[in-house]
């Protein structure tokens, strides 16, 4: 275990208790060469800003290293090397390297404007299962950055992509059930039954918070606790998933790559903005022939309600073509890349009057739909009511 303390105090003095806490009430500095080892606790009611260029470890063989204060506290390197873990009680900045030796992070979950801040997307190294934070990242930037995220002894990062210009997002690992979500972070639970159409299982086991206004893509990891073969027979099958705070299901947040088996791999999203979800997890569609019959009535009368055909969802496949024929077989309406809005007006060759709405009565449709060269065919019916 190191020991040394090396830095420059500018303005007020530093008081030191030896017995409880370095308490900075002043402006402490460390410059490029300097380094200091904090064998105990580290309140900071002063000021250890971004102008920091040194070294910072956090050092204990058998006490929790606690830090607090009213100010973050910013350092350029820092190093955890505590067997019984670190805890914040105010937010701590790294502008430049992580190094985990020993020991986790821990941030109150109900407390997120508390967290573990990575400055301009810096990096960490050393994480694993016993090794990570368990709690709240935030990071800022325009870098690729792994969120070095994990809970209950299972390290689950989430890989964010470079962005094309300097944002900010957080986000924390739950090693969770999301049907039983902790009511002193979340608000509600997350049924994994109300989802859409095409999304067929959703993990039951796990989900991240994922919080940023600046829309992006997520990678998001699992091994072999994951138990993804409970969600897909096939990685190919998995998707990210997020949970609407406006809808309150689960909305498919699509799939633009996955790598891996079912042990260990990554699944990647489409687009989106972190912020329009509660949480994100990890999904899977249906296999071709898997889905069910859908049979749906639409009313078709101005009132705004059901007036179009909408197969929620849809969006994520963009290679999709609808067919929907009347019950003597004539093919009333056929559409590539559809669009969810078919109100029961034929199109059919045999219509003498194309913009004629449909009677009242049942009419037959094949789906065909595809992602990532995966194609998949759902059947069902449509009532017409108006």
């Amino acid at each position: 275990m190191k020991n040394f303390l090396s830095i420059t105090v500018l303005l007020m003095p530093l008081f030191l208790n030896a017995q409880s806490a370095f308490h900075n009430f002043g402006n402490v500095k460390l410059h490029t060469s300097s380094a200091v080892g904090f064998h105990t606790d580290l309140i900071n009611d002063g000021t250890l800003n971004n102008d920091n260029q040194g070294f910072a470890g956090f050092y204990s063989d058998s006490e929790i290293r606690a830090i607090s204060g009213s100010n973050r506290a910013i350092f350029s390197k820092v190093e955890i090397d505590a067997v019984n873990d670190v805890e914040l009680y105010t937010s701590l900045g790294v502008s430049n390297e992580l190094n985990f030796i020993n020991g986790k992070v821990f941030t109150p979950r109900n407390n997120q404007s508390i967290s573990l801040d990575y400055i301009n997307h810096q990096l960490s190294v050393g994480e694993d299962d016993s090794r990570y934070v368990d709690g709240y990242v935030t990071v800022t930037g325009t870098d690729e950055f792994i969120f070095p995220i994990g809970h209950d002894n299972k390290f689950r990062p989430m890989v964010l992509p470079a962005q094309n210009v300097n944002n900010t997002f957080r986000g924390a690992y739950y090693a969770v059930n999301p049907n039983t979500a902790p009511s002193n972070v979340f608000s509600q639970n997350f049924d994994t039954n109300e989802k859409q159409l095409f999304i067929n299982t959703i993990s039951n086991v796990e989900f991240w918070d994922l919080d940023g206004a600046a829309a992006t893509t997520i990678t998001l990891t699992w091994n072999a606790a994951s138990n993804v073969a409970a969600i897909a027979e096939d990685v190919n099958l998995l998707r990210v998933v997020g949970w609407s705070k406006t809808e309150n299901k689960w909305i498919d947040l699509g799939r633009t790559a996955v790598n891996g088996d079912l042990n260990a791999g990554t699944v990647s999203s489409k687009t989106f903005t972190p912020d329009e979800y509660e949480v994100i997890t990890i999904g899977a569609e249906y296999a071709d022939g898997d889905l069910s019959d859908v049979n749906i009535i639409i009313t078709p009368n101005g009132d705004d309600k059901n007036e179009a055909l909408v197969f929620d969802g849809l969006e994520q496949y963009k290679n999709n073509t609808l067919s929907i024929v009347n019950r003597w077989g004539n093919q009333v309406y056929e559409a590539t890349d559809y669009k969810n809005n078919w109100k029961g007006t034929s199109e059919g060759r045999a219509t003498v009057n194309k913009t004629n709405d449909l009677p009242v009565g049942t009419y037959f449709y094949v789906l065909k739909f595809g992602d990532d060269g995966l194609s998949k065919t759902q059947l069902g019916w449509i009532y017409i009511h108006r």
